[in-house]
């Protein structure tokens, strides 16, 4: 259904089309069907928030809370950044709203263990976006992939939301995601991160040209 509503809004989000109000409704409930069934399509979320700037008396805080949630489940990539630009400062400064910018910065200062309480309180907002949980674990796997070449398993249990959420059985099947690997220590080889290191050598070239007059101008 997602994709078929995406392929119907291609004419609704060219040109001016883009910037009707009318189109609203049809967009609104594309944001529902991405929550729903786990879809994401950027572009027509920040049609909505532009609708939105334009059209102050349309705005819908519901809405706009599921599309700054599917924002973050996209993480690392700054589709959050992007979404907020077209907040203004009385949005900004609803409660609700603010919670979800508090767990915008919490993830991106890596903050995991935080933030998964921070998602705990929010649970009323978080339970309705389908996978984001799972969505925020893989955002999580990425970070610990170029950060670390080991790590402990009961560390990653708790940056990947702790014991409550995450039993053995779950975690391996993050380990094997990833292409990690358990060691009998118990800690996770990760990577070796030495191998990600690549030397660059820089060379510069200046012709006697391009100094001779600076060399000139000393004498």
């Amino acid at each position: 259904m997602a994709e078929a509503m995406k392929q119907k809004l291609v004419e609704m989000l060219k040109g001016i089309e883009r910037y009707n109000p009318e189109n609203l409704s049809t967009l609104e409930k594309y944001v529902d069907i991405q929550v729903s069934e786990n879809a994401y399509d950027l572009d027509a979320n920040l049609a909505v928030l532009k609708l939105y700037q334009m059209n102050p008396q349309t705005y819908n805080k519901d809405v706009t809370c599921k599309i700054l949630l599917k924002a973050l489940t996209n993480l690392p990539h700054t589709d959050f950044v992007l979404c907020k630009c077209l907040l203004n400062q009385r949005i900004m400064q609803d409660p609700d709203i603010q919670h979800i910018m508090d767990l915008s910065n919490l993830l991106e200062e890596c903050q995991f263990q935080i933030a998964w309480n921070h998602i705990s309180k929010m649970r009323e907002w978080c339970g309705r976006i389908t996978g984001f949980n799972d969505s925020i674990r893989k955002f999580v796997c990425h970070v610990v992939g170029i950060t670390f070449q080991t790590i402990a398993k009961s560390l990653l249990v708790e940056l990947l939301g702790g014991k409550m959420q995450i039993d053995d059985n779950n975690l391996r099947q993050w380990i094997k995601k990833y292409g990690w690997k358990e060691e009998s220590d118990g800690t996770i080889f990760i990577a070796n991160q030495d191998e990600n290191i690549k030397t660059k050598n820089i060379t510069e070239k200046i012709d006697f040209d391009s100094v001779g007059g600076l060399m000139a101008a000393c004498l």
